[in-house]
């Protein structure tokens, strides 16, 4: 593909022989939509918005980034991160690995330019002038972010006075006020492109040009730690703060005397489920997915009973969602029942598995008739497994969904492994076409690919959990095209 007509950047593909890298150039091979379609059930976001999420997914394994421009116009995006060996190194690794986002392949290069300067979108932000009150903005937030969470996180930089969170066009935002300017400074440098927890809200803190805070209770969305005699927010009354925006949380979710405390943390849950479906597929859902399925029992059909069991049934239907039980029919051998956590959930093990080959048996999967299976002797339990793979990071998981595929990727490998260990523990599923031992975040990972999609999900449903050099390997479809 030519990247050098029209308005694209006129870029040098190689590394600049200077030494002078400057910000990675990020290449799109569509021209991406204003906005996404509604779904049912969950919110229309900016597909800029989306693209940047997915854009940090793709390169926040490799270290911190510092700044990242959207180019809507000429299908680019540019991303500095905080030093230049992660730079090489994303670039070097997604040299043999093909990026992609939402099924459009990426392009990276480096950039002619040397440094990043954004534009301030926001009348609370002054970008770089220092100041004691910071404007932190949350990106690829999964999670409810408190004021107490973002104490813990600023204050071990200076004394925290105030906080005040709200909810505006740019995302989940927060105005930090600190007792000096050297405490905002020494927090912004230390935290600037850092996530809170593991693979999500990112943090994009700039200075504010506002002189005070004005704090007028003492809550869940503001607090004055240098006033705790402050009144909490008077019944019935909006909290919402004159040039803050508005403060109510990421998903609106007000806690109150009618909710019991177990019903309010079932609905906190179900929310965060939903950000993180949201987020994972951009407010949209994929071809084929409704969303509106509440069946969680799924019936499989057709399974070879001389090799099936409910293990590898596990392995198989994980993939789509956190596994509950499983029973294998004993009045019908090859039939099997396996509830998964949610409707959502079935709705994809059904959608990705339905005429999958699996032990020379092509599968039928559909709903069932029975709501759940019934605990018994005769079921396996799954629900307290730490196999579930939805427990942490929802909504990479959720990316991650697909049909079977020719090529597996491994994680968890013990770092000292070799590539011929890892084709000596496949094998025998199969031809192995081609493998791809690489590392990233410090973590040693592989890719395998088979001559078919049969023989690669006999590979995961029979190793996925197994134990490869003293570590239990993790295994999932690979969306890549080759190796």
């Amino acid at each position: 593909m030519d990247f050098n007509n029209g308005n694209i950047e006129n870029i040098t593909p190689s590394f600049p022989s200077c030494g002078k890298i400057g910000p990675l150039l990020i290449l799109f091979d569509v021209k991406p939509i204003e906005w996404l379609s509604q779904a049912k059930g969950f919110a229309v976001f900016s597909f800029a918005v989306l693209l940047r999420n997915d854009l940090l997914q793709l390169f926040q394994p490799f270290g911190v980034i510092t700044k990242l421009v959207m180019l809507r116009a000429k299908n680019q995006a540019l991303i500095q991160m905080q030093d230049i060996p992660p730079a090489v190194n994303a670039l070097q690794f997604y040299a043999n690995v093909q990026p992609a986002i939402r099924g459009r392949n990426v392009y990276v290069q480096f950039s002619s330019h040397q440094e990043l300067t954004t534009m301030d979108q926001n009348a609370q932000g002054r970008g770089d002038e220092p100041n004691r009150i910071l404007l932190v903005t949350i990106h690829h937030m999964l999670y409810p972010i408190t004021v107490e969470v973002l104490h813990q996180v600023f204050s071990p930089h200076g004394f925290v006075e105030k906080i005040v969170t709200f909810q505006k066009s740019a995302g989940f935002q927060a105005l930090i006020q600190y007792q000096s300017r050297q405490s905002a400074v020494a927090a912004r440098t230390t935290l600037q492109g850092r996530n809170i927890y593991d693979g999500c809200c990112q943090l994009d803190i700039q200075f504010s040009n506002l002189d005070e805070l004005q704090v007028n209770y003492n809550n869940e969305r503001s607090r004055d730690f240098t006033n705790p005699n402050l009144p909490s927010e008077q019944k019935g009354r909006s909290s919402q703060q004159s040039g803050y925006g508005d403060a109510g949380s990421m998903y609106g979710i007000q806690p109150s005397g009618a909710r019991g405390g177990a019903e309010f943390s079932s609905y906190m849950l179900m929310m965060a489920n939903a950000a993180a479906i949201a987020a994972a597929f951009g407010g949209g859902l994929p071809p084929g997915i409704s969303g509106t399925n509440d069946r969680c029992t799924v019936l499989v059909s057709n399974l070879n009973p001389d090799r099936i069991d409910e293990d590898k049934l596990f392995n198989l239907f994980s993939i789509y969602g956190n596994i509950v039980r499983i029973k294998l029919l004993r009045n019908k051998p090859d039939h099997a029942l396996v509830q998964m956590g949610d409707g959502f959930q079935a709705e994809l093990a059904v959608h990705f598995l339905k005429g999958a080959m699996l032990f020379e048996k092509r599968l039928e999967v559909n709903f069932s008739k029975h709501p759940n299976i019934t605990q018994g002797a005769d079921t396996h339990e799954y629900m307290n497994s730490n196999l579930n793979r939805f427990n942490r990071n929802a909504a990479k998981n959720y990316r991650y969904c697909c049909s079977p595929t020719k090529i597996i990727h491994i994680s968890s490998l013990p770092q000292d492994v070799t590539e011929e260990e890892i084709v000596n523990h496949m094998e025998e599923h199969g031809p192995i076409v081609n493998t791809k031992v690489f590392e990233m975040n410090g973590k040693k990972q592989a890719l395998v690919m088979f001559e078919s999609e049969e023989q690669a999900t006999e590979a995961l449903v029979c190793k996925h959990a197994s134990s490869l050099g003293g570590s239990i390997i993790r295994i999932s479809f690979s969306q890549l095209q080759t190796v």
